[in-house]
């Protein structure tokens, strides 16, 4: 594509140079800059990639969209400076690739909890229902049945773009996406074209980044008010800020929720160990999702799909056999009666969502053993609250390192341990090494008990300093259990 193409839909910037050169790849990442290349200088929050301009030229970048002009340039690259580097990334991107989110029903979900489980849920009642669609999502990524490592909630604007382009060549009509505060504050989604917006809840999350909640708030909500007038803005009616979130876009407002009038209205009918039975608008369905949080979820799926024009009748029964997502209320149960429960909840509302379920639905005399911690280097200010959470809400309370990052985990300890009530602290114990909390949480618990392993959920790592090392909470339950009951003591489920 010529350069030249690209900048009549990047928005204004001053160009230097001939623009008339012909561009075969994107890319914000100077090692990546191959011959013909069009490089975006990013300034992110570690590096500044305007440092790394000199590098993508001389790998063959032919084009350079940056904010600042290097020192030096180079008479056979084009040089456009733009006021915001991050935002005509986007756009050239989607002029580069063809503007795919507009040959797909694009819909992002955003919110502190529930993206990961709606967004996914989405795309396989979709996938059921005979539609090619795409996914992105913490967990994975998928183009139609392709599914591809995930790297960030929300990837950068040139990957959402390539990954858009692929779905669009493998037939795909629609595609379901996180859309994480991040990503918005940093314009990762600027250029991209919504079919519709699924607000999920707001809660305490993130305040490393954006400061105060009100910052946080307002992130959300650009996100609904850059949804053109044909799109579909689809709000938490019973979430205090769920009117916030939408009171000015230009997208058809609809509502749902479980407390308060709404478009779309889910009543649990039955609540289980196993699933619940739910009304959806008048009609019984069975879900193996489990609480009121995936109640929400559900309710959630079944008002998208219907403002996608998906049949009734054929949603609903879909739902019905739909699993829960990786890492979200998973299962792992010994030989002996013990259950362990793997779940992604890492803020304070996440974490009070899922034990009460579980208070709710366990049986007198089952115990209950939480074991949880907090990532470091990001939002301090959550740590006494989870810790609050886990050790009022439980039996049993085992504080444990997360991802501690460059972080001293006996200091993010120290902190959660302050919302440590006296009266719970006999019940609370801290163990510095995850695998070890997680082996005496098997060993404390009997028949019938319940563990709650929480905050990592699906991820297969843990970050030590900026090392990432194999940790997986699942196989960590499986072989404490193994070595507790003998091997093939234990068996997966949802």
């Amino acid at each position: 594509m010529v350069f030249a193409e690209i900048l009549k839909q990047a928005g204004a910037m001053t160009v230097h140079g001939n623009a008339n050169v012909d561009i075969t790849s994107i890319s914000n990442s100077s090692r990546e800059s191959g011959r013909g290349c069009c490089f975006v200088a990013l300034r992110g929050a570690q590096t500044d990639g305007h440092l790394f301009i000199p590098d993508a030229v001389a790998g063959g970048a032919v084009a350079v969209i940056c904010e600042q002009l290097p020192e030096t340039l180079n008479p056979d690259v084009c040089y456009a400076v733009a006021k915001d580097s991050s935002s005509a990334a986007g756009l050239a991107a989607a002029a580069f690739y063809g503007n795919p989110s507009r040959k797909l029903k694009l819909v992002g979900v955003t919110g502190t909890n529930g993206k990961t489980t709606t967004a996914t849920l989405l795309y396989r009642l979709f996938r059921a229902l005979g539609y090619k669609a795409g996914l992105i999502s913490t967990v994975v990524y998928r183009v139609n049945d392709r599914a591809i490592e995930a790297t960030n909630t929300t990837p950068d604007s040139i990957t959402l773009n390539r990954l858009m382009s692929e779905m669009v060549e493998a037939g795909c009509t629609c595609c379901f996406m996180e859309v994480s505060s991040h990503a918005i504050a940093q314009r990762r989604i600027e250029g991209l074209n919504f079919a519709g917006g699924i607000f999920s809840n707001l809660t305490h999350d993130h305040l490393d980044y954006h400061k105060t909640f009100e910052e946080y708030l307002k992130t959300k909500q650009a996100f609904f008010d850059g949804l053109p007038g044909e799109a579909f803005a689809l709000t938490n009616a019973d979430e205090r800020n769920g009117r916030v979130m939408v009171q000015n876009t230009r997208a058809q407002v609809k509502t749902y929720g479980l407390r308060t009038p709404a478009d779309f209205k889910c009543r649990i009918v039955e609540p289980h160990m196993d699933g619940m039975l739910l009304d959806l608008n008048g009609t019984e369905v069975w879900t193996k999702l489990i609480g009121d949080f995936n109640a929400y979820n559900v309710c959630a799926v079944y008002g998208a799909a219907m403002l996608l024009g998906a049949p009734h009748d054929e949603v609903v029964r879909i739902i019905s056999t739909l699993d829960s997502v990786a890492g979200r209320f998973e299962y792992v149960k010994s030989r002996t009666g013990i259950t362990a429960i793997v779940d992604y909840a890492h803020t304070p509302d996440a974490l009070a969502n899922v034990l009460g379920t579980i208070n709710r639905l366990r049986r007198a005399g089952q115990r209950l053993i939480v074991v949880v911690g907090c990532g470091g280097n990001r939002d301090s200010t959550k740590r006494p609250i989870m810790a609050r959470e886990a050790s009022e809400n439980s039996d049993m309370a085992i504080l444990t390192s997360d991802n501690p990052r460059k972080e001293n985990p006996k200091d993010i300890l120290s902190e959660m341990y302050v919302g440590v009530s006296a009266e719970a602290r006999a019940r609370t114990t801290v163990i510095t090494d995850r695998r070890e909390a997680i082996k005496a949480a098997v060993m404390f618990a009997q028949k019938n008990d319940i563990i709650l392993v929480a905050g990592k959920g699906h991820e297969t790592y843990q970050i030590v300093g900026t090392e990432k090392f194999h940790f997986d909470d699942r196989e960590e339950l499986a072989a404490a259990f193994a070595e507790r009951d003998g091997s093939g003591g234990n068996e997966n489920g949802n």
